[in-house]
C-alpha cells in the first residue's frame, strides 16, 4: 500500500464518519437513510453512461452486495435507534478489519506479513476501546446486537466489493452499476413514506442528499484503493472514520468520555503508523 492510497482510505474514513454523523442527528433517519441512497445514484448513472457494461460474471458480486447493503441501511436505522454515535460506531466498525483480513487470507491467499497483522490488531484495539462501555451495559441488548450485526454486514460487503471490484477489471464500471442500483433501495423507502418526505425542512432534505454525495464519495475512493491494496490493510485504514465519529461524538453530540477518546486515537494512530511502515 503506497502513502498515496493510504490517503485516499483514510479521506474515505473521514467522509463516512460525516454522513454517519448525518443519520444519527437526524430526526427521521428512516427518510435520511434513502436520501443517503438517493445520493448515490448521480454519481452512478454518470460513471455507467461512460464506462464499458461491467463484465457479466461480477453481476453476482454487485446483486449480493446490493442486498447486503439493504439489510446495513436497516440495521443502523435500528442500531442508532437504540444507542448514542458513540457506542453503536465503535461496536459496527471495531470488528470488521480483523475480519477482513483474516478472511481475504483464508479465501484469496491475501497473506499479511507478522508486522502488517500488528498494525491491523492496533487499529481494531484502538477502536474497540471505544466500544467498551456498549459491552458493560451503556447499550440495551438488543442495541448491542444490532450494532454487532451491523459489523457483521460490514466485512461482509467490504469482501464482496472487494472480490467484485477486482473481478471487473474497470472499477468505474463496478463502482457505477452498483451506486445505480440503490434505486433499489430507495424505492423501498420512500413511495411508501412521502408523508413524511413532504414533513422534512427542504433544507433537511438537501443535507441528506448532500450527504449521499459524500458517503458515495467515501465508498467509490475505498473500492478503488481495493484494487491497488490488499483488502485487510484497506478495511483497517477504513475504520479509522470511528476516530473522525469519536470527535464528532463530543463536538457535535456533546458525548464523552474524552479521555478514552485520546487513548483510543493514539493506539488506531499507532497502528496506522505500523501499516504505513509496512507499506
Amino acid at each position: 500500500m503506497s502513502i498515496g492510497v493510504a490517503l485516499i482510505v483514510l479521506t474515505a474514513a473521514l467522509f463516512h464518519a460525516v454522513w454517519n454523523a448525518l443519520v444519527k442527528g437526524a430526526e427521521d433517519r428512516v427518510i435520511m437513510l434513502g436520501l443517503i441512497a438517493l445520493g448515490h445514484i448521480p454519481a452512478g448513472l454518470v460513471l455507467v453512461a461512460v464506462s464499458p457494461l461491467a463484465d457479466p460474471s461480477v453481476w453476482p458480486w454487485m446483486i449480493a452486495s446490493v442486498v447486503v447493503h439493504w439489510g446495513y441501511f436497516w440495521l443502523l436505522n435500528v442500531a442508532y435507534r437504540l444507542g448514542d454515535l458513540s457506542l453503536i460506531y465503535p461496536v459496527a466498525r471495531g470488528l470488521a478489519p480483523v475480519l477482513v483480513a483474516l478472511v481475504a487470507q483464508l479465501w484469496l491467499g491475501e497473506v499479511l506479513p507478522p508486522a502488517a497483522w500488528a498494525g491491523v490488531i492496533l487499529v481494531s484495539a484502538g477502536i474497540m476501546i471505544l466500544a467498551r462501555d456498549a459491552f458493560t451495559g451503556a447499550l440495551p441488548f438488543a442495541g448491542l446486537v444490532a450494532a454487532l450485526a451491523v459489523g457483521a454486514s460490514v466485512g461482509s460487503y467490504s469482501l464482496i466489493d472487494g472480490v467484485g471490484v477486482r473481478l471487473s477489471g474497470n472499477a468505474a464500471a463496478y463502482i457505477g452499476w452498483l451506486f445505480s442500483a440503490k434505486i433499489l433501495i430507495v424505492l423501498y423507502i420512500f413511495p411508501t413514506r412521502m408523508d413524511r418526505v413532504r414533513s422534512i425542512p427542504a433544507k433537511q432534505l438537501l443535507i441528506g442528499f448532500a450527504g449521499g454525495l459524500v458517503s458515495g464519495a467515501a465508498y467509490a475512493l475505498v473500492l478503488y484503493a481495493k484494487t491497488l491494496a490488499p483488502l485487510g490493510l484497506v478495511s483497517a485504514l477504513r475504520e479509522t472514520s470511528v476516530i473522525f465519529a469519536a470527535l464528532i461524538g463530543v463536538l457535535w453530540f456533546r458525548e464523552g468520555p474524552r479521555g478514552r477518546r485520546i487513548l483510543a486515537s493514539i493506539i488506531v494512530s499507532a497502528g496506522i503508523v505500523v501499516i504505513g511502515a509496512n507499506a
